[in-house]
């Protein structure tokens, strides 16, 4: 409700305004309380308010404190709310310092529980600190020039996939990581010596050094690259080597890498399984892999996993999940697949295997031509030393029917049942090695000699 305003002068108010019924209430009730001295016992009688501009003041705050008792003496429900909101928004203890409820009649000193000294390691615990300060700094950080890291909105770093770890190969600065850790940067054909990625090596001093790695060689086919570092000789600390081939199911084994970009960060599991196929992130199929319990997360890939002596027996490269994060399954090429392909990306930029340079049908076409057991071989090239074995290609009869060629079933009497099999298997063998190819040709059975030669990509 809106009264018309009365000549408020002497109170601060205009005289041509319109005050609301707060505005009246507040400045009546302050005047009520600033003059209740000159107020008369009986100038609460009950009669109408009216409000008129020749009136005094004093006359106006008899209306006023009319109007006043009018609302003490019988109060409505929204009055009595509105009273208890204001009284329990403005309670003291909701203002005031919370009071202390200590105890005064106890010290400190009595209430502090005593603290033990830790003591000594177990000797279980102290070989697996010393394996992890021993082999630490073996482990550096790899960033894909490519891709940066960034800060999200609360502040956490975000590592984008791509960046990863690798082990320090030689002291001339070889680094040896993953292919898809810097895949990205590899997907633009750099030439050898471009730099592709950041490397930060641990100094002995807990310092985090930043170098440019240069790209000396990749390899695809196995998910490894070799980067190189300008460092100096004392922040280089070659990892040692072991042999993946005497691995046990079982055996204890250490993950050092740089998980979601905690950088030397260690994990600790067994061996679960050994001549896995790795199903890589750079889309091809790794033979003789090594299956850990070892948390391997985004970040481990191109770490070291160590055996219990503190040696290289496997680049970490994958882990099985349907989150995203370890689910208990990780995967690492073999050491000795390792110490094949990094010497040869060293000195050559690339690696040179050995193969028959024929054309294999895919696995998947095999089947469709009832071919379920084998490499069934699709073509040939003339001149080439598998066509002067005599082996046989997939042709066209007259009638334009498919006729099959020669089926390769075994290496050395070594049975091979499809494409993959193969190519694992002639991994073992080096250019020029004489094998004997165990050859399905129609209902005929054979066997031809064969020479490997260098396999054309």
């Amino acid at each position: 409700m809106l009264v018309p305003a009365c000549n408020l002068s002497s109170l601060g108010t205009p005289a041509s305004c319109v005050l609301s019924r707060r505005e009246l209430f507040l400045d009546g009730l302050s005047s009520l309380c600033s003059d209740s001295q000159e107020l008369p016992n009986d100038a609460f009688a009950s009669q109408p308010i009216s409000i008129s501009t020749s009136r005094t003041i004093k006359d106006q705050r008899q209306d006023l404190g009319t109007m006043l008792s009018k609302v003490i003496a019988s109060p409505t429900r929204r009055v009595l709310l509105a009273t208890w909101t204001m009284f329990s928004s403005f309670h003291p203890s909701r203002y005031l310092s919370a009071q202390a409820l200590g105890d005064p009649s106890v010290t400190l000193k009595q209430v502090t529980p005593p603290v033990f000294s830790s003591g000594p390691l177990f000797p279980s615990e102290d070989r697996i600190v010393q394996l992890f300060e021993g082999n630490t700094y073996s482990v550096v950080n790899i960033f894909d020039v490519t891709l940066r890291p960034q800060l999200n909105i609360t502040g956490v770093v975000e590592i984008p996939e791509g960046n990863g770890s690798g082990v320090v190969w030689d002291e001339e600065g070889h680094i040896v990581t993953n292919y898809h850790v810097i895949g990205n940067a590899l997907s633009r054909n750099p030439s050898p010596g471009q730099v592709v990625a950041r490397v930060n090596i641990l100094a002995s001093e807990g310092v985090q050094k930043n170098f440019e790695g240069k790209l000396i060689g990749a390899d695809r086919a196995k998910d490894l690259a070799v980067l190189k570092v300008e460092a100096s000789k004392d922040l280089l600390r070659p990892v040692k080597v072991g042999e993946s081939s005497s691995l046990k199911v079982g055996q204890q084994c250490l993950a050092i890498g740089n998980p979601f970009g905690f950088d030397h960060t260690l994990t600790v599991g067994v061996i679960s399984g050994l001549n896995r196929d790795i199903f890589s992130q750079a889309g091809v199929t790794i033979g003789g892999g090594i299956q850990t319990d070892a948390a391997i997360n985004p970040g481990n890939s191109g770490g070291p996993l160590l055996d219990s002596k503190g040696r290289l027996i496997g680049i970490n490269t994958a882990i099985f999940t349907q989150t995203g994060t370890s689910a208990g399954v990780g995967f690492a090429i073999p050491s000795s697949t390792v110490l094949k392909i990094a010497p040869q990306l060293i000195q050559f930029g690339n690696v040179v295997r050995a193969g028959l340079n024929v054309e294999i049908a895919p696995d998947l076409i095999a089947n469709q031509l009832n071919v379920r057991n084998g490499a069934l071989i699709l073509k040939v090239p003339e001149n080439s030393l598998a066509a002067k074995a005599g082996l046989n290609p997939t042709t066209r009869g007259f009638a334009g029917n498919i006729v099959l060629g020669d089926i390769i079933v075994a290496v050395n009497n070594k049975p091979v049942k499809s494409k993959v099999e193969l190519l694992k298997t002639l991994d073992d063998y080096n250019v020029g090695d004489k094998v004997i190819l165990g050859i399905q040709r129609g209902s005929q059975k054979l066997e031809l000699p064969v020479v490997l030669e260098e396999q054309r990509s």
